[in-house]
């Protein structure tokens, strides 16, 4: 239960740094690819950056979690689609001014149109499931 309650204060916290950057204001996002202002591009580029160095320690220690045992870290291929879905997943960023981890934020602000933006993608990532498991080649 400890364990669950670090993850959940972890959440806040996360969400609380997305607001205070900016990440979860429309205008800010709209700002940032009309690149009239670009200080949230540059919080993504150093998330980006501290990521990779994380993965690099990773690697450097054998990928072994804090308990020794090893993570497996697994490079996804592209596929035919991955173009595609990443352009879905940028035109719809840009509409709806968020991406999973600031949907989140948006609606822990109290911004009720975020909730159109959840279903949006909750419907979109049942559609992707529901399709695959149809058409299992469909990406590969």
């Amino acid at each position: 239960m400890t364990r669950k309650l670090c993850f959940l204060a972890f959440g806040f916290y996360f969400g609380f740094v997305l607001s205070r950057v900016g990440a979860s204001d429309y205008s800010v996002i709209h700002r940032m690819f009309t690149t009239e202002d670009l200080h949230l591009a540059w919080v993504i580029l150093t998330a980006i950056i501290v990521a990779n160095l994380g993965m690099r320690y990773l690697k450097a220690k054998g990928n072994l979690g804090r308990d020794g045992k090893p993570i497996e870290i697994k490079q996804k291929k592209l596929g035919r689609l991955s173009l595609l879905g990443a352009a879905i997943f940028g035109i719809g960023w840009g509409m709806a001014g968020a991406c999973p981890g600031t949907v989140l934020a948006q609606i822990g602000e109290g911004k009720i149109l975020a909730l159109f933006t959840l279903s949006g993608m909750l419907v979109g990532t049942y559609l992707y499931g529901y399709l695959l498991a149809r058409w299992p080649k469909i990406n590969g």
